[in-house]
């Protein structure tokens, strides 16, 4: 898996190396030329079946976003870019919940989201349920939020990281693998931390 991503995010380009599949349930690295997901699979494009990345930024970090969408985009992964592109002012929190809720209605298979410090996106993009976000300042928090906490959203802050750093982190954030057994446990109890304050239709929020 991480030498996929590594070839294509590179500069490969989709032709040279395919985007890699969605985590597979196993610490084992995907096989060279493993199918990305089949058309109307979660997270991929009807027409291509390519894998869907939702990206989107304040006004603090869109030029990272645009950087990180660029190097996605000609590795072969399907953009879904949700703003903002330019240095005029927006709220974080819209921004980061229009990249959360494609997350979490499996519209995109991820989503990639920059602010200034990475820390509000985060906090906004972890109350759409379903989404797992998880902000990384470097490589190994990367590595860890897939494999222990199976993150299907990233965030981070244009304002600590530059863009060298930035794509290394999405490089090993794609390029990792969720891995179950033990974490499997932990993680449906994230969960079901979450179901019990969902509030149900017609009813008030259980106590």
């Amino acid at each position: 898996m991480r030498r996929i991503v590594d070839a294509t995010l590179d500069g490969a380009g989709p032709a040279a190396a395919p985007p890699p599949t969605p985590s597979s349930p196993g610490p084992g690295a995907a096989a060279p030329g493993a199918a990305v997901p089949t058309p109307g699979a979660a997270g991929a494009t009807p027409a291509a079946g390519r894998v869907a990345i939702a990206i989107g930024a304040d006004h603090g970090g869109w030029q990272l976003k645009d950087a990180i969408g660029r190097v996605l985009g000609e590795a072969g992964y399907a953009i879904t870019d949700c703003g903002t592109n330019g240095p005029e002012a927006v709220d974080y929190p819209d921004i980061a919940h229009a990249v959360a809720r494609l997350v979490g209605d499996g519209s995109c298979r991820w989503g990639i989201i920059v602010d200034g410090a990475g820390i509000g996106s985060c906090m906004v993009a972890n109350k759409v349920p379903g989404v797992r976000a998880a902000l990384c300042h470097d490589l190994s928090s990367a590595r860890n939020s897939r494999e222990h906490n199976h993150a299907n959203v990233l965030t981070l802050g244009a304002r600590f990281i530059g863009e060298g750093l930035a794509i290394e982190i999405v490089r090993a954030w794609l390029g990792t693998d969720w891995v179950p057994g033990r974490h499997a446990d932990r993680v449906e109890k994230i969960t079901d931390v979450e179901r019990r304050y969902m509030k149900p239709t017609g009813e008030g929020r259980p106590g």
